[in-house]
């Protein structure tokens, strides 16, 4: 099918354009003409000509021909060509190459090259994302082609089947080895070798919120923050998204990485939202949350059970690095589905795999709301279907009365060490949280004149005269990190005998006994 031969159509402000969204790419494309993205084609070589390292991320992905502008396809072979010569590939080299061969007013001038330049995507490590966008559109040009070409064979007088279907399996066949060998395909598209995947997508990254030994958020892996109305969600949420803002530096004692930019869904009750988040900003913030926080509020467009790649796209165009759900419900036709928990999960992970980290805040179940204080919550306790928290990272659950400042943390699917449980400490007046410090193991430590056994901590921790064994163990793990940290040390117990033996005890270290002096 031939191209047009019309000169290229000045571009749109590089300040009003956004990453082309495959699913909307043809909104505006005259009925009948052929699928194409000029938008994408022109992202793409103004990101080689910025930067000749994003030829070699495109090249195996982009044939000349698949450009759907001839003169755009002119300039491809162009840059090829001087990345052959190890040559640079900005405006003035292009505008050279160009007029030797004959074709800088066949492309539009110097002029449209500077052009290109102006509106190429501010990170051009985003040139792979727009080249899929032109090849996908190319391929759909090919099949469009085919399409033709097969009903215009079987209308012809005496057309043979056999010979139409032989040939529409070998244009098809060729084109899907070809997507194959670019990575392009659906096949391949997300396929990294095992040294890649256990190297370079996060196992070793740093966590959001934690660390390595205490994890409540990991990167690459969503945090579930569940609790019945008032005990504390969103005070806790809005302190970790002020924390990835830059605006403190931890959380109940757990440090916060430093994001970008983050996203917040208000679609729960967004005027309480804004009046809780309030009582953290000051006018010095003003800048901070101007250029870095973006609030959506109410409903969304649609569900993320029947539009998946919604989170992900929310992310792109406001570009965020974080995104906050508050809350789970309203984003999810109904959460006790089993088929629709699954696809709000496919929603999840495809905003993660995009580098988006979410957090999301969640209800009990309503028949365990009034459970007694001191039962220990489970994920069972966690509103709906099971496979909403099989898909999270990490799931804190907060426990305690409606308005009660003092509650309790528990990490019910932890990441690496379980943290808490914590009796923690609200601040309505203020909007903080603090780990209560009466039953802080640090402090209990340090007031212990003899030092603490594991089982000393498990009952100081539980309140219990007989903790069981499962508490006695968390106990030793907190021992073990302070000793491990430098702040206390171990005295190794005796095994068997006829006394029963001594079992290990701790006490602060000199280091710490100094620093708190």
């Amino acid at each position: 099918m031939d191209k047009p031969t019309a000169p290229p159509s000045k571009p749109s402000s590089h300040h009003d354009r956004r990453p082309s969204d495959p699913s909307n790419a043809h909104a505006d494309r005259p009925s009948g003409e052929p699928p194409h993205n000029v938008d994408a084609e022109q992202a793409v070589l103004g990101a080689c000509m910025v930067n000749h390292h994003a030829v070699e991320k495109v090249r195996s992905m982009l044939d000349a021909r698949d450009f759907y502008r001839p003169a755009h396809e002119t300039i491809w072979r162009a840059i090829l060509a001087l990345r052959a010569e190890d040559a640079p590939t900005d405006p003035i080299a292009l505008t050279d190459h160009l007029q030797c061969a004959g074709d800088l007013s066949r492309v539009g001038g110097s002029s449209y090259l500077h052009t290109l330049v102006a509106v190429a995507p501010p990170s051009t490590d985003n040139a792979d994302y727009y080249a899929q966008i032109v090849r996908r559109d190319a391929q759909l040009r090919t099949l469009h082609a085919t399409g033709i070409r097969t009903v215009h064979h079987a209308l012809t007088p005496g057309a043979d089947p056999d010979e139409i279907r032989t040939a529409v399996e070998t244009e098809i066949r060729a084109e899907r080895e070809r997507a194959l060998a670019s990575g392009s395909s659906r096949l391949s598209r997300y396929i990294v070798n095992r040294w890649d995947f256990v190297t370079k997508t996060g196992a070793d990254k740093e966590p959001l919120w934690g660390t390595r030994e205490q994890t409540a958020w990991a990167s690459g892996e969503s945090l579930m923050i569940v609790g019945a109305p008032g005990v504390g969600k969103t005070t806790i949420a809005h302190q970790v998204v002020l924390a990835r803002l830059g605006l403190q530096a931890a959380v109940l004692d757990l440090p916060v990485a430093e994001g970008e930019r983050v996203l917040y869904l208000a679609m729960d009750r967004p005027q309480q939202i804004a009046r809780a988040m309030a009582r953290r900003i000051m006018p010095v913030d003003e800048v901070h949350l101007r250029d870095r926080l973006a609030v959506w509020q109410g409903p969304l467009p649609a569900t993320l059970d029947k539009e998946p790649d919604l989170l992900a796209e929310l992310a792109a165009a406001h570009r965020a690095d974080t995104i906050v759900i508050d809350s789970l419900k309203d984003a999810v036709s109904t959460l006790v589905d089993d088929s629709l928990a699954v696809t709000f999960n496919n929603a999840r992970m495809r905003a993660l795999r995009a580098g988006v980290e979410i957090m999301e805040l969640h209800h009990q179940r309503k028949a365990t709301a009034d459970a007694p204080r001191g039962q220990r919550p489970t994920l069972d306790r966690v509103y709906g279907s099971t496979w909403l928290t099989a898909g999270a990272g990490s799931v804190l659950f907060i426990s305690g009365e409606a308005g009660d400042p003092a509650v309790t943390l528990h990490h019910l699917k932890t990441v690496t060490g379980e943290i808490g449980p914590l009796p923690v400490v609200h601040d309505h007046q203020r909007g903080t949280t603090y780990v209560e410090p009466t039953l802080d193991p640090v402090t209990l430590l340090r007031a212990a004149t003899d030092g603490l056994t594991a089982r000393d901590l498990a009952t100081a921790l539980t309140g219990e005269a007989n903790p069981d064994r499962a508490d006695i163990e968390k106990a030793r793990r907190h021992l073990d990190r302070l000793v491990k940290s430098g702040l206390a040390v171990k005295a190794e117990g005796t095994a068997g005998g006829v006394g029963g033996g001594q079992q290990a005890r701790y006490r602060p270290s000199a280091r710490h006994i100094t620093a708190v002096s």
